[in-house]
């Protein structure tokens, strides 16, 4: 069951809260996070709730998920976040809808974003997906191939890169993601140099494991169980 507007306020103000005191623990500013919405199977009238409270950012799995979302409340409604796995066969419609793709993994996708994005008169912000875990079933690029996607895609001319960004494994308590979280700062700091630029964002956590993400550096957490209520 989703949430009406009155669990939805009290949801986006409890994580809003969470993610403070995150914050505070190390020595952050909250504002230094920004509070991804995941609306996958969400109604537009319940993100419509969402969006009227304040919530600025939305989080996608699918582009098809994320067309209907947009017919239904504007393009300019939110920024939107492409955070699941992105096709090269829908590579155009997904610069057409976001505003970033959080989980570029390839040195095809890149150069496929970075072709469509020119074509549109713009330049994609990217975050590089890593498999931090291994898992065989999730996506991102392993941690020794990263320098070589980041080092193709900083020079791509439809792109800006931003960091980089991880999906979890399933913990059974928090505070077991933070190796995960961690290492992947690791790896933002250490490639930042190599590559002469700056990488300031590290997307990650979700409703599970946030804080601890944001204990971690997380400078965007992808929220939705903990908004919206549980998926069908």
């Amino acid at each position: 069951m989703k949430p009406g507007p009155t669990g939805i306020r009290s949801n986006l103000d409890e994580v809003r809260e969470r993610i403070a005191g995150a914050a505070a623990r190390s020595g952050r500013d909250a504002g230094q996070v920004v509070l991804v919405g995941v609306v996958k199977t969400v109604p537009p009238a319940i993100i419509g709730q969402a969006l009227g409270l304040g919530l600025t950012d939305l989080g996608e799995n699918r582009v098809q998920e994320a067309d209907a979302h947009v017919a239904a409340l504007g393009r300019a409604a939110a920024r939107w976040h492409l955070i699941g796995h992105l096709q090269r066969n829908k590579v155009a419609r997904a610069v057409a809808l976001f505003d970033r793709v959080h989980a570029l993994d390839s040195v095809e996708l890149a150069e496929a974003l970075s072709r469509r994005a020119v074509e549109a008169g713009r330049r994609m912000p990217v975050l590089v997906e890593v498999n931090v875990s291994g898992e065989a079933s999730k996506f991102g690029v392993a941690p020794e191939a990263l320098m070589g996607l980041l080092e193709r895609a900083a020079g791509l001319p439809g792109l800006t890169l931003e960091g980089l960004m991880t999906v979890g494994a399933k913990v059974a308590r928090a505070e077991e993601a933070r190796p995960a979280f961690a290492r992947l700062r690791g790896l933002r700091d250490r490639a930042g140099p190599a590559l002469g630029r700056a990488l300031p964002e590290l997307s990650m956590g979700m409703s599970s494991d946030f804080e601890v993400a944001v204990e971690e550096g997380a400078t965007l957490v992808r929220v939705g169980t903990a908004l919206f209520g549980g998926r069908p």
